[in-house]
C-alpha cells in the first residue's frame, strides 16, 4: 500500500543502532489520491481532469501542466483530515492545524504538489520511453518531521566509481540534502572508507557548493511512487518531495566550518556516516544501499534507504 521509502523507514525503525535515529513518519497510502478525487466535493475537479487526460492520451503534452495545476484545486475531505490528524498526533508528530488554518493549507498544498508530480514532463516521458503504462503508477506520500540539519549526506555502500564492494563512498553538504541531490552548482565533500577500517575515512574532495539550504523545524511530504521501485526503471528522483515551509538559502563560508578545519571533528562525523552505511547494509543482508540522511549536533538521522542501482 506504500512505496519502498515508507516500507524501508518502517523496517529500519527499532533495528538500527541506538546512535542512529529515524525521523517520525506516517504515510498516505496508494489510492488516497484517487479516493479524494472521487469524493463528491471534488466532482468538478474530477470532470476537468478527465478532459485533460483525454487530451494527454491524444498526444497533447501541454496538458501535463494543466493537469498539475488542476490537481492543486482538490479539496480535502473531512474524513481524510481527521484520519491524518489522528495518525500524526498518535505518532507524536505536530499537527499543522493546531497552528491555524493557514498552516494546514500549507500542508495540504504540499501533499497535492507531491501527487501532481506524477505528471511532471520528465516523469511522464520516461515511462513512455520504457513502455510503462503511466496510468498504473501510484503515489503514496511519506510524511516526515524535518530535522534542521547541520549537514546532509548520501552514502553508497559499494563505491560507484570503482565497483569496489569493500569501500563505502559518501558525499556531504552543509544544510539540507536538496543541494546534494538537486541541480545545485558546486561540489560536495566526498570521501571513501574501507569497511574493514571504518575509523579511517579518506577525503577525496573538499566542498565548493556556494549555497546551503536551512529550515526551521517543519514537516516534509516525500513522493513514494511504485514507479521508484521497478527493476530497469530509474524512477528515483523523478517525483517531487515538498517541505511545508520554504528553505532559507545561505551563502556558505567553508573557512570557518569545522568539517573542513577541524581534523578530529571531520574524522568523527565522516566515520559515523560510514559506519551508518555499513550497519544498514548489514540489515539488508549485505545488499548495496543508497542511503540519505542528515547530521544534527553530531547525531545521525537516516531519512531513507533503497537498493543501490
Amino acid at each position: 500500500m506504500v512505496g519502498a521509502k515508507s516500507r524501508n523507514i518502517a523496517y529500519l525503525n527499532g533495528k538500527v543502532p541506538s546512535w542512529v535515529s529515524v525521523p517520525t513518519s506516517v504515510a498516505l497510502p496508494f489510492g488516497t489520491f484517487e479516493t479524494v478525487l472521487s469524493d463528491k466535493i471534488n466532482k468538478e475537479v474530477a470532470q476537468e481532469l478527465n478532459i485533460l487526460m483525454d487530451k494527454l492520451n491524444q498526444g497533447e503534452l501541454g496538458a501535463l501542466n494543466e493537469i498539475r495545476n488542476t490537481v492543486l484545486n482538490l479539496t480535502a475531505p473531512t474524513c481524510l483530515v481527521n484520519d491524518l490528524k489522528e495518525k500524526m498526533q498518535g505518532s507524536g508528530m505536530p499537527w499543522p492545524g493546531d497552528e491555524g488554518e493557514q498552516r494546514w493549507e500549507q500542508a495540504w498544498t504540499a501533499i497535492k504538489k507531491v501527487w501532481a508530480s506524477k505528471w511532471n514532463e520528465r516523469a511522464y516521458l520516461s515511462t513512455r520511453k520504457v513502455k510503462l503504462d503511466h496510468a498504473n503508477l501510484s503515489m503514496s506520500v511519506l510524511v516526515q518531521q524535518v530535522v534542521s540539519a547541520d549537514y546532509a549526506f548520501v552514502i553508497h555502500t559499494t563505491n560507484p566509481s570503482s565497483g569496489e564492494s569493500s569501500e563505502i563512498y559518501a558525499e556531504v553538504v552543509k544544510g539540507l540534502g536538496e543541494t546534494l541531490v538537486g541541480a545545485f552548482p558546486g561540489r560536495a565533500m566526498s570521501f571513501v572508507c574501507n569497511k574493514d577500517n571504518l575509523d579511517s575515512p579518506k577525503v577525496l574532495g573538499y566542498p565548493s557548493k556556494p549555497i546551503g539550504l536551512f529550515i526551521k523545524k517543519s514537516i516534509i511530504f516525500r513522493s513514494d511512487s511504485n514507479g521508484e521501485d521497478l527493476e530497469g526503471y530509474a524512477g528515483a528522483g523523478l517525483y517531487d518531495s515538498v517541505p511545508m515551509d520554504k528553505e532559507e538559502e545561505v551563502v556558505l563560508d567553508y573557512t570557518s566550518d569545522k568539517l573542513v578545519t577541524d581534523c578530529n571533528f571531520q574524522k568523527s562525523i565522516l566515520s559515523s556516516i560510514a559506519r551508518t552505511g555499513y550497519e544498514i547494509e548489514q540489515l539488508y543482508g549485505g545488499s548495496p544501499q543508497d542511503i540519505e540522511g542528515v547530521v544534527k549536533d553530531g547525531k545521525i538521522y537516516v531519512v531513507q534507504t533503497r537498493p543501490q542501482m
